[in-house]
C-alpha cells in the first residue's frame, strides 16, 4: 500500500479536475453511490459509522491522494474494498472533491 500511495500517478501535481468529461446521469450514480454504498459503512451523513466520518473537516488533514488511493485499493486488513473494479480514477476524483465539498443528500 505504501509503493500506491507513493507513485508518481498521486503526486501531488497530478490533481486535476478531468473529470468534467462525467455526463450528469454518471455523476447522479456516483452521487448516489457516496450516499448509499460508502454511507453503508461511513454513516448516512459521513459523520462515521463502522468507517470513519467522510465529512470536509474530518478529511481536512488528509491528502486528495491518501482517499484517492484508499478507495481505489481499499485497505487490506480493514471491511474497505478497493473500487478499482467499478470506478475508473476519474470517478474517483470526482468523488473525492465531492466529499471534501460536503455531500448534500
Amino acid at each position: 500500500m505504501t509503493s500506491l500511495l507513493c507513485s508518481p500517478v498521486y503526486s501531488a501535481d497530478s490533481h486535476t479536475n478531468d473529470y468534467q468529461s462525467l455526463s450528469k446521469q454518471r455523476r447522479e450514480e456516483l452521487h448516489n453511490l457516496l450516499l448509499q454504498d460508502c454511507g453503508s459503512c461511513h454513516g448516512m451523513t459521513m459523520k462515521g459509522g463502522l468507517g470513519p466520518a467522510l465529512t470536509p473537516d474530518a478529511l481536512s488533514n488528509k491528502s486528495r491522494q491518501m482517499i484517492e488511493a484508499t478507495i481505489l485499493y481499499g485497505r487490506p486488513g480493514t471491511p474497505m474494498p478497493p473500487w478499482n473494479t467499478l470506478l475508473t480514477k476519474e470517478e474517483v476524483r470526482w468523488l473525492v472533491d465531492t466529499l471534501y465539498s460536503g455531500i448534500a443528500p
